[in-house]
């Protein structure tokens, strides 16, 4: 080794040692008899001394170093004049008595600190450089923690580790997928995996009952905000279970990551139906850090000459604890923000609950005091309480309403990124009707099994079919979602003839698994963890990407290598590929 210890090692333990250390110049003082070098690596940062009166020529070469130079030093460890307590090595320093520049370095084009001076393109350019920094370099250290967690957790439960295909058959059901041509197979091409999904599958059948896999999977999709084309989920799947082994196993490891990451005790978590997480939040991941639920009023309000009211399918609202005292400009500011585009609401109608009790409403000309205590008491409010009311078509304002809600509680502090709120969503429709293709799409998967109970619905009723399936939220994000699967070939049949596709179409993209269904497959289900996501969550931080080691931008490229990027006229003969763009 080029060192004998690292930059972060250092203590007043260590006094009177030699040692050599190897890294990267933070930052340099010349004091004209003395100059100072902090040197970095991954471990932390320690303080370097030279001396004019003890070794000019030493001197002389560290006040030639730039900022990123790599270098070797050597020297004594002695104890600091002036000890800054707040670093770990800041009660020592290296008297050195020796320097190497291993390799000089350019200017940065930004600074390598805690506190940056690059913007967020810049820094995605030379992202090999902002991995330098502390922030960034803590995400990647807690990812590996948590990644080195979930393995450790999972094998104590007999869960084996199998790596599944990256080159698959390409299926229509989900996303768009990323293709891959076939030279050796002209005209044909491979699949990058949106998730091992069939093969998990496939590995049950095969006597595999407990399978894992942190794992790259591909989606083609426009991006919207914290989404990567490329993503990385814990994927999981047992055999011989039923909803109950799921939702346990899979709780105990989300409590472990919490205990062993962030030392914070989550407690046992609670569950809710989807129909209840629609109706009381507008959202099927509802962020529960905070109450404010959704209180209907449809029948309350209707038969007063209201038209807004009057030809609503649902009239709901919300009931912001101590903000009557919000001024017309802060509501107005609330019209605006469910008016953009994103929201696409039409307006907002209020109900000031004031500190001398008295009521007061947008809508006073068309509801008296006494219609007033109604919502009042409905809304459950106190004098200083604010309540938010909105009407439309009942699925899109409650949609409409949760963005509120959510504004709302950024707006109160109540969306703390400390806290941690947990939630087990249960039940979601097996199916969705598409308007575009006119006719149902699967809501989670073809695999899905629908409820026992429910089968019978799915000729007379299939949008009222409920699957056997279940998500976990975290803090209002949904962090994983699984479900019980089919494992009987008729019934796995009769739901791709429910998605539209001939038996035919079916046995073509997915006649493997339905034959594979006939050799004896067990009763299974599974779960897949959005690995990404849950780390920004521990990492309190917006954004995916930040977890990422070298993510995409908004556009789907990496700026740093330039990719994608064409390929010459060589290759795509070889491939039998032309294109037209």
């Amino acid at each position: 080794m080029l060192r004998t210890t690292t930059c972060g090692a250092l203590t007043i333990q260590n006094l009177g040692e030699d040692v050599i250390l190897c890294g990267w110049v933070q930052k340099s003082r010349d004091l004209g008899g003395m100059t100072f070098i902090d040197i970095r690596d991954r471990y932390g940062i320690t303080q370097l001394v030279f001396n004019m009166d003890d070794n000019r020529e030493l001197c002389e070469a560290a006040r030639g170093l730039g900022r990123e130079f790599v270098i070797k030093a050597s020297g004594l460890v002695v104890e600091r004049s002036n000890k800054n307590l707040k670093m770990p090595t800041g009660e020592v320093e290296i008297k050195i008595t020796a320097l190497e520049i291993l390799n000089a370095a350019k200017l940065p084009p930004f600074l390598i600190d805690d506190e940056t001076d690059g913007g967020d393109d810049l820094r995605m350019k030379y992202r090999y450089l902002d991995l330098r920094r502390n922030p960034v370099r803590n995400n990647m250290i807690l990812r590996h923690k948590m990644a080195q967690a979930v393995r450790r957790y999972l094998d104590g439960l007999d869960f084996i580790e199998v790596e599944t295909p990256v080159l698959i058959k390409s299926t229509p059901e989900g996303a768009r997928d990323f293709v891959v041509p076939s030279r050796m197979n002209a005209g044909e091409f491979y699949a990058l995996p949106q998730s091992p999904q069939t093969f998990k599958q496939l590995l049950m059948v095969s006597g595999f009952d407990r399978y894992f896999q942190i794992v790259k999977c591909f989606r083609d999709e426009d991006l919207r905000a914290d989404r990567q084309p490329e993503f990385t989920q814990i994927d999981c799947e047992m055999s011989f279970i039923e909803q109950e082994d799921i939702l346990n196993t899979f709780e105990g490891l989300i409590r472990t990551l919490f205990k062993d990451i962030k030392n914070f005790d989550l407690p046992e978590v609670p569950r809710m139906q989807y129909a209840d997480a629609m109706r009381f939040y507008g959202s099927d991941k509802p962020d529960t850090r905070f109450e404010m639920q959704f209180v209907e009023i449809t029948d309350l309000v209707k038969g007063k000459d209201f038209p807004v009211f009057d030809n609503a399918e649902l009239v709901v609202g919300i009931n912001a604890k101590a903000c009557a005292s919000y001024t017309r400009k802060q509501v107005d500011e609330l019209t605006d923000f469910i008016k953009r585009p994103q929201i696409g609401a039409t307006g907002l109608i209020y109900l000031r609950h004031n500190e001398d009790g008295s009521l007061k409403s947008s809508v006073d000309k068309f509801y008296n005091e006494d219609e007033l205590k109604k919502w009042s008491a409905a809304f459950n409010t106190e004098p200083g309480d604010l309540v938010l009311v909105m009407a439309g078509l009942q699925d899109k304002v409650r949609k409409q309403l949760s963005e509120l809600r959510l504004e709302m509680g950024n707006r109160l502090g109540l969306r703390d990124k400390n806290k941690f709120s947990a939630l087990w969503v249960l039940d979601f429709p097996l199916l969705e009707w598409d308007e575009e293709s006119e006719r149902y799409h699967a809501m989670h998967h073809p695999f899905t099994s629908p409820k026992p109970e429910d089968i019978a619905l799915l000729d007379s009723k299939p949008g009222e079919v409920r699957a056997n399936a279940y998500d976990m939220v975290v803090n209002g994000t949904e962090i994983g979602g699984g479900s019980i699967r089919i494992h009987d070939r008729a019934l796995q049949a009769l739901m791709f003839k429910h998605l539209g596709f001939s038996a035919e179409e079916a046995q073509k993209q997915f006649g493997f698994l339905m034959d594979a269904f006939e050799f004896g497959a067990p009763p299974h289900g599974g779960i897949a963890f959005g690995f990404d996501r849950l780390c920004s969550i521990f990492a309190g931080l917006d954004t995916i990407r930040d977890v990422i080691a070298f993510p995409k931008n908004n556009s789907g490229r990496d700026v740093m290598i330039d990719s994608p990027s064409t390929i010459d006229d060589k290759q795509l003969n070889e491939l039998k590929i032309k294109t037209t763009v």
